[in-house]
């Protein structure tokens, strides 16, 4: 596995087989990794296309499998930045981390797509779903 991310928060890695395997720890590793993988499951179940797809889960680990969505984008215009994230809104998800670092270039479709929901915020409410961006 080729290591990508290896900070206090999170290892992620990607497979020969492409997949992204990303391992949750630090502060309140539990909660984001549980918070990451309901962010993923709603937007699969909206139709969004232009995400990471869960292919494993695994609690006792705080590890997740999702799909690859393609390679970091190192530059881009502020404006079309902005598009794509409020692109996410359309589906019921605020991205907290609205940094260039989140966005992905898929060259299979030549789709922008973004990653990282750990801090997300599901738009709709509803019972037990939490926001946790952080503060300041």
């Amino acid at each position: 596995m080729r290591e990508m991310k290896d900070t206090a928060r999170a290892l992620v890695r990607i497979g020969y087989d492409g997949r992204v395997h990303k391992t949750f720890r630090g502060h309140q590793a539990k909660e984001r990794f549980d918070h990451e993988v309901r962010v993923l499951r709603h937007l699969e179940a909206q139709g969004c296309t232009f995400v990471p797809r869960l292919l494993e889960v695994e609690p006792a680990e705080l590890k997740m499998v999702t799909t690859n969505c393609g390679t970091r984008v190192d530059h881009m215009d502020a404006k079309r930045q902005t598009e794509i994230f409020a692109e996410i809104e359309l589906y019921g998800v605020r991205h907290e981390d609205r940094e260039l670092r989140n966005i992905t270039y898929r060259i299979s479709d030549g789709r922008f797509c973004v990653i990282d929901f750990e801090f997300a915020t599901l738009l709709a409410g509803g019972e037990g779903t939490v926001s946790l961006k952080p503060s300041g």
